[in-house]
């Protein structure tokens, strides 16, 4: 199966509507879903570890893992002895931000400022040599752009011991709610303080490894 590639959000003109069916269909608070693509692609491009669901000797397993998207593929890793892995069968993958904790008058009102992607499919297994590099690539670069170009390729006994899949993006849902507080009116005259307090993630001063040569400096 060839690989997609088309081109990333910003750079996309008139991306398409997400395609709904009945598992991404958004039936509670609906006015909260969105049908741009360009929504999901912003989700995705924005995080770094999603939530992997799948089925294992009949089990529920939820993992966290790192992801890539490359077009409207969206490119999984792991070990070849991960047994999530080479389940095969449906999965399911989330990647949510948290924007905000808004706190209301009531309790009932307490929520959240967030951004969610869901994604339904079946992965296939990446097998072409040139493709698997590319979903490498796309995960690594994902993690710390610029990185893949500035670190070691990996070996032919390190590919044959990592498996990558690929999931396409066609069956997706996005859903966020950002704002204020929706107390009720009777409630707005409480002395309680309502509002937004905002959540950011943000990246630290780098830590050199112990073992690093004088006079190699982190760049970004």
């Amino acid at each position: 199966m060839p690989m997609t590639t088309s081109p990333p959000y910003d750079a996309t003109a008139g991306a398409p509507a997400l395609s709904g069916t009945e598992r991404t269909r958004v039936r509670r608070l609906a006015e909260r879903a969105a049908t741009d693509r360009r929504a999901l692609y912003d989700v995705l491009d924005s995080g770094r570890i999603c939530h992997l669901g799948v089925i294992v000797d009949g089990s529920v397993r939820v993992l966290p893992t790192g992801y890539g998207r490359e077009g409207d593929t969206l490119y999984l890793h792991g070990s070849t002895g991960a047994a999530s892995l080479r389940a095969g069968g449906e999965v399911c993958v989330t990647v949510t931000h948290l924007d905000g904790l808004v706190l209301a008058r009531s309790v009932f009102h307490h929520s959240m400022n967030y951004r969610s992607a869901v994604i339904y499919g079946r992965p296939r297994l990446v097998t072409d040599p040139e493709e698997k590099l590319t979903g490498l690539r796309a995960l690594v670069e994902n993690l710390a752009p610029g990185r893949w170009d500035a670190a070691r390729r990996p070996t032919r006994k390190e590919l044959a011991a990592t498996v990558v899949l690929a999931l396409s993006l066609d069956e997706a849902s996005v859903k966020s709610r950002q704002g204020p507080p929706a107390d009720d009116d009777e409630d707005l005259a409480l002395d309680v303080w309502a509002g937004v307090l905002p959540v950011r993630e943000a990246l630290g001063e780098p830590v050199p490894d112990p073992l690093l040569r004088p006079g190699i400096g982190y760049s970004k």
